[in-house]
């Protein structure tokens, strides 16, 4: 256990992708949870889940079945927020359609799905699969799972208040020239029509009124009109 927590303190955060960061998680969790053959993570955005990133064509078979059925442990600890474990495939009972589909189309066997915290919820999950019954019925293996879990939790979370900063950033920018765009606009106007800065607004946003056009548009064409016409 203390190995995988030392992996994953090495894991970089800042300024890579997240695609990047969750197949390096990804990859140590494959290599650190006892029992591990195969290793995927599914996020969920909008409902919809998808694998973000994964070890082994096992793990991304498995949870395409699960996509395609609607159900099965790792939608389901993602979605619910409970860990959820198949120790065989061959008796599990609480997914019969999904369990029948996998042993007949892959090699795994058993599973562990921990759910990824995230503000009081879930986003997803950490999912782990073996070809061999009952890999993942030590506590070692749940352990390493919920510390591998939380550290993709933590990436999402950082990558998705990255996106949230660019995204004031750049809001921030266009309102900028948005304003500079209107300040020339009504200059022009007041140098044009002998009216004070009040009244040149006032012409731009009946124009914007009268055209259902946004007034920073409306402000550009005016600017735009005069450099032509120098």
């Amino acid at each position: 256990m203390d190995d995988v927590l030392r992996e994953l303190t090495r894991v970089s955060l800042g300024g890579r992708e997240l695609a990047d960061v969750l197949g390096e998680i990804t990859a140590i969790a494959a290599r650190a949870i006892p029992g591990a053959e195969s290793v995927s993570t599914t996020l969920i955005r909008g409902d919809k889940p998808f694998t973000a990133a994964f070890s082994s064509e096992m793990a991304l078979a498995a949870d395409e079945l699960q996509y395609e059925q609607g159900y099965g442990p790792c939608v389901d600890a993602g979605r619910g927020g409970v860990v959820l474990r198949i120790d065989d495939m061959h008796t599990e009972q609480r997914w019969p359609d999904y369990v029948a589909r996998v042993v007949r189309e892959t090699n795994a066997r058993s599973s562990l799905s921990v759910p990824l915290p995230y503000q009081g919820s879930s986003i997803g999950a950490l999912n782990v699969y073996s070809s061999e019954p009952a890999a993942f019925a030590s506590p070692d293996s749940l352990a390493a799972g919920l510390a591998v879990a939380e550290t993709i939790a933590v990436a999402v979370a950082n990558a998705d208040a990255h996106a949230q900063l660019a995204d004031q950033a750049r809001n921030m920018r266009i309102a900028m020239e948005s304003r500079a765009v209107i300040e020339q606009a009504k200059g022009v106007l007041m140098a044009e029509r002998h009216v004070d800065a009040e009244q040149a607004f006032e012409i731009l946003r009946q124009a914007s009124q009268r055209y259902n056009r946004k007034l920073r548009d409306i402000a550009a064409g005016i600017v735009a009109g005069t450099q032509t016409h120098r």
